[in-house]
C-alpha cells in the first residue's frame, strides 16, 4: 500500500470513528451543528435516502432533485414512493442500492444489516450515516446532519429553526391538553400476545412529547408483555399504527382482549390508531404528529387516523 492510500484509508477511518462518537454522544450534548456532526459529500448529485424522516428532510430543504432512489419506508411526501425502492431500511442488499447508481448514500442509523452496511462503506460511494432519535434534539439533529452533509447548511438551520418553534408551541399545547394519560402503545398482538413499547423506542418519545406517560416503562424497546403486565399498567388510552388490509385488528379485537379488557382504556373503549411514518417518523412533521395524538389522547373513543 503506498503512503497516499494508507493516508487516505487513515482519513476515512477517522472520519468514520468521529461520526460515531457524535452519533453515540448527540443525546447527552443535545443539538449539534452541521458542521460537528458530518462533512459535506464530495458529489450528491444521485442521492439515496434510507429512512422516511431522512427522505422527508430532503424534500423540506427542496433538494430532492438529487435523489435517484429511496427505501421503503419513505412514503412521505407522495411523490417520493415515484422513485425507485431499493428496499426495507433495515433489510438491504448491497447490490439493491448500488443497482440505481448513487454517487452518495445518507442512511438513518440502524440500517441494515450490518454487512450490507459495511459493503456500502467499503464501496467507492460516499455513506453519511444520520444518528436516530425519539425527542426535539434529535430531529434538530437530523436536519442539521443532512443540511451538511448535501452543503446546504443555510438552508438546514432556517429549517431548524422552523421546526424548533413548531416543535416547542405543539407541545406546550400538549401538556395543557393532554395532563399525563397513560398510554399503552401496541406494536401487534400476534398469536395472542401484546408486544409493547417501551423506554427508548419512537412510541415512547411521541407519548412524551404528546404530554402523556408511556404506561409500559420499566423496559427499553419493544417487548412481548404478560396479560398481568398490562392490567398493572392501568392505561387510560391504547395507541396502535393502523395498518391497512386483513392484518389490522378490529376496535373490538383490541378492546376486549383478556389483558386490555379490563384496563381503564377496555372500559373506557379508548383506542387510537394514527399513521406509523407520520407517528414514529421523528421528522420535519412531528409537531403536526405531537398535536394529533395530544388531541386523540384528549377525546379517545376508537379514534383512527
Amino acid at each position: 500500500m503506498t503512503c497516499e492510500a494508507f493516508g487516505s484509508m487513515t482519513r476515512r477511518v477517522v472520519a468514520r470513528l468521529f461520526v460515531g462518537l457524535v452519533a453515540s454522544l448527540g443525546a447527552a450534548l443535545g443539538p449539534v451543528t452541521a458542521q460537528e456532526a458530518a462533512q459535506s459529500f464530495p458529489d450528491a448529485s444521485k442521492l439515496v435516502t434510507i429512512g422516511g424522516a431522512i427522505t422527508e428532510i430532503v424534500y423540506s430543504l427542496g433538494e430532492e432533485s438529487r435523489l435517484v432512489a429511496r427505501d421503503t419506508t419513505s412514503t412521505f411526501p407522495p411523490e417520493a414512493e415515484d422513485l425507485p425502492d431499493i428496499g426495507y431500511m433495515r433489510a438491504l442488499s448491497p447490490e439493491g442500492v448500488l443497482s440505481v447508481g448513487p454517487s452518495a448514500i445518507l442512511a438513518m442509523e440502524g440500517s441494515g444489516p450490518v454487512e450490507t452496511m459495511d459493503a456500502l462503506k467499503a464501496s467507492r460511494v460516499s455513506v453519511v450515516t444520520v444518528p436516530e432519535g425519539f425527542d426535539r434534539e434529535a430531529i434538530l439533529r437530523k436536519i442539521r446532519v443532512v443540511g451538511a452533509a448535501l452543503n446546504v447548511e443555510s438552508k438546514a438551520d432556517a429549517l431548524a429553526r422552523e421546526v424548533e418553534a413548531e416543535l416547542d408551541a405543539a407541545e406546550a399545547e400538549a401538556r395543557m391538553q393532554v395532563d399525563g394519560k397513560r398510554v399503552l402503545f401496541v406494536l401487534s398482538m400476534q398469536g395472542g400476545r401484546v408486544m409493547a413499547a417501551g423506554k427508548n423506542t419512537a412510541a415512547d418519545g411521541i407519548i412524551r412529547m404528546a404530554g402523556a406517560e408511556n404506561a409500559m416503562d420499566g423496559f427499553s424497546g419493544y417487548r412481548q408483555v404478560s396479560a398481568e403486565a398490562v392490567i398493572s399498567a392501568a392505561p387510560d388510552v391504547v395507541l396502535m399504527m393502523t395498518r391497512g388490509g386483513p392484518d389490522q385488528l378490529s376496535p373490538d379485537d383490541v378492546l376486549t382482549h383478556p389483558a386490555i379488557a379490563t384496563t381503564p382504556a377496555g372500559e373506557a373503549g379508548a383506542l387510537v390508531r394514527m399513521d406509523g411514518s407520520y407517528l414514529l417518523g421523528f421528522g420535519p412533521r412531528t409537531a403536526g404528529a405531537v398535536r394529533d395524538l395530544a388531541s386523540a389522547l384528549t377525546g379517545a373513543e376508537t379514534v383512527t387516523d
